[in-house]
C-alpha cells in the first residue's frame, strides 16, 4: 500500500486556517443567551434544550441554579452559567461548609454532563445600596471559589459577580472610563481575586437605555449598529462607529484604570425590546431586531471593539423567553426572542436552518436543480450624499475590505460618493450572511438582480436565500 506524502507545510498552513476559520465561524461560541424564569408560560426545559440546539446559540445563561432546566441542558454541549442570589450571600460568606453543600448540590450533582462554566455570585450587589450585602460578597465568592477547587474544578468552572454599567463613574468618551470612587476600593479587591482565579468582569450593557435618555435619530442609529457619522473620542482620537463598542471599551478602560489590564471582560446582558407602553422611547420589533441581529453580526465578524480588536467579546443577550411576571415598563416584558411555543419573535439569524439551506422534502431531485438568483446591494435612487458618505463610513468600520475604492484600486474611478457607497454596502450585504435586513442601512439601499459590476470592477455576488 502507498505511502501518503505529509502535506507541505504552505498546504498545511493554509489547512489550519481553514479549519480555524471554520471552528470560529460555526461554534460562535461568543454568543449566548439569558433564560429568565419569571413567567407562568414558559416551555419545558426539555422543549427549550432542542430549541437551543436548533440554534447558534452555544452558552446559556441562568439568573438562579434551577435543577429541571441544568438537568435539561445535559450532553447539549451548550455551556451553562448559574447563579447564586443575593439572597445566598450571607450564608455563602459566612459558612464555607454552605458554599460546599452549595456547589456540591448545583454543580457537581450535574457537572460534567451539563457544561456548567462559569457561576455569578450575586447579580447587581454593588448598586443594592446595602453595605453589608457588598462587604459580604467577596468573601461569598472566596469560599465558592474555595469548594469548587477542592472538587478539582478549579479552571473548569469560574467564579464572578455581574454588575450594572452604573459602576462606572464616567464612560463618554469611552477613553476616560472610570469606577465610580465610591465603588472603587470594594472592586480593586474583588478585580484582584477575579485575576488570581481568572474569571471574567461581568457587565450589563444596554444602549437601549442610552437611547432613552438621549432619543435623537442620530443617536438611535448609533445604538442600532446602523450607517451613521460616527463619534470621536475626543481624547484618544478613536472613532467610535456604534454605542456597544464604546460601553464596552469605556468598561475596558475603566479596568485599565486600576491596573487590571489582564482581567476579561464578559457581557452578562444586552438587548433591545420589540414593545413597551406607549410612553416609552425606543421599543418596536424594527429596533429590536436591528440591534440584536447587527449586534449579532458584529460579533461574528471578530471585529471586535477599537480597545479589543480582533476578538469577540462573550456576549449574552437578553433574552430567551418574554418574562410576564417582571414588574416594571411593559418593555421589561417584550425582550424576548422566542414565544412560549418556541417560535421566534423575529429573526436575527440564529437558527442553524436560516443559515444552512434545507433539503426540500416534497419536491423530487431532479438532475436540473433551479438556479439560485444572485443579488446585490445597492443604494437607492434619489439618495444624498451625505446619508451615503453615512453608509459608506459604517460599512468600510465594520471590517470589510474596501481597498478595492482607494485611489488605485479597481472601483475607484468613478470617484464619487454613490460609486465608492455602491461597493461598500454590497459587500457589508455579502459578508453579513446575505441576509435583507443588512441591505437596509437606514432605507437607503435596496436589494437587486442587475449585476452592478464594470470594467476591472467587480461586485461580489450571491445567490439569495
Amino acid at each position: 500500500m502507498a505511502s501518503l506524502s505529509p502535506p507541505s507545510s504552505s498546504l498545511f498552513l493554509s489547512l489550519c486556517f481553514l479549519l480555524t476559520a471554520f471552528y470560529l465561524a460555526e461554534s460562535q461560541q461568543f454568543i449566548g443567551i439569558n433564560y429568565g424564569l419569571l413567567a407562568d408560560n414558559l416551555p419545558p426545559p426539555t422543549a427549550t434544550a432542542k430549541l437551543l440546539q436548533s440554534t447558534t446559540i452555544e452558552n446559556v445563561r441562568l439568573y438562579g441554579a434551577d435543577p429541571a432546566i441544568i438537568k435539561g441542558l445535559a450532553n447539549t454541549g451548550i455551556g451553562i452559567v448559574i447563579g447564586a442570589a443575593n439572597g445566598d450571600i450571607p450564608a455563602l460568606a459566612s459558612d464555607p461548609n454552605a458554599a460546599v453543600q452549595w456547589v456540591n448540590s448545583n454543580v457537581l450533582s450535574f457537572y460534567p454532563a451539563s457544561k456548567i462554566t462559569l457561576v455569578t455570585v450575586g447579580n447587581e450587589v454593588m448598586l443594592s445600596g446595602d453595605q453589608g450585602l457588598i462587604s459580604q460578597l467577596l468573601p461569598a465568592m472566596r469560599n465558592v471559589q474555595k469548594a469548587i477547587t477542592a472538587a478539582s474544578l478549579g479552571g473548569k468552572v469560574r467564579v464572578s459577580t455581574v454588575h450594572s454599567m452604573a459602576v462606572l463613574g464616567q464612560s463618554d468618551p469611552p477613553s476616560s472610563g472610570s469606577f465610580a470612587p465610591g465603588f472603587q476600593g470594594a472592586l480593586k479587591d474583588l478585580l484582584a481575586f477575579q485575576r488570581d482565579n481568572g474569571s471574567p468582569f461581568a457587565i450589563n450593557p444596554y444602549p437601549f437605555f442610552a437611547y432613552q435618555s438621549d432619543p435623537r435619530p442620530e443617536t438611535l442609529a448609533f445604538c442600532l449598529f446602523q450607517p451613521n457619522a460616527g463619534r470621536v473620542d475626543s481624547v484618544s482620537g478613536i472613532k467610535y462607529m456604534n454605542m456597544f463598542d464604546a460601553q464596552v471599551d469605556a468598561v475596558r478602560s475603566a479596568l485599565n484604570a486600576l491596573g487590571f489590564n489582564d482581567v476579561e471582560i464578559l457581557i452578562a446582558e444586552t438587548g433591545w425590546p420589540y414593545k413597551g407602553d406607549s410612553n416609552e422611547v425606543g421599543p418596536s420589533v424594527e429596533n429590536a431586531r436591528a440591534y440584536n441581529g447587527n449586534l449579532i453580526a458584529h460579533l461574528r465578524s471578530l471585529a471586535g471593539t477599537p480597545l479589543m480588536p480582533g476578538k469577540s467579546v462573550e456576549t449574552y443577550i437578553f433574552a430567551l423567553y418574554d418574562e410576564n411576571l417582571k414588574a416594571g415598563p411593559g418593555s421589561e416584558r417584550a425582550f424576548g426572542l422566542f414565544k412560549p411555543d418556541l417560535s421566534m419573535t423575529y429573526d436575527v439569524g440564529l437558527s442553524k436552518s436560516s443559515q444552512t439551506p434545507s433539503t426540500p422534502t416534497t419536491t423530487p431531485v431532479t438532475p436540473s436543480p433551479k438556479p439560485t438568483v444572485s443579488q446585490w446591494c445597492v443604494p437607492k435612487a434619489g439618495i444624498s450624499d451625505a446619508q451615503l458618505q453615512a453608509a459608506l463610513d459604517y460599512a468600510c468600520g465594520q471590517g470589510i475590505d474596501c481597498s478595492p475604492i482607494q485611489p488605485g484600486g479597481a472601483c475607484f474611478e468613478p470617484n464619487t460618493v454613490a460609486s465608492h457607497a455602491a461597493y461598500a454596502m454590497n459587500l457589508y450585504y455579502q459578508n453579513s450572511s446575505k441576509s435583507p435586513g443588512n441591505c437596509d442601512f437606514s432605507q437607503t439601499a435596496a436589494l437587486t438582480s442587475s449585476n452592478p459590476s464594470y470594467n476591472a470592477c467587480v461586485y461580489p455576488g450571491g445567490g439569495s436565500k
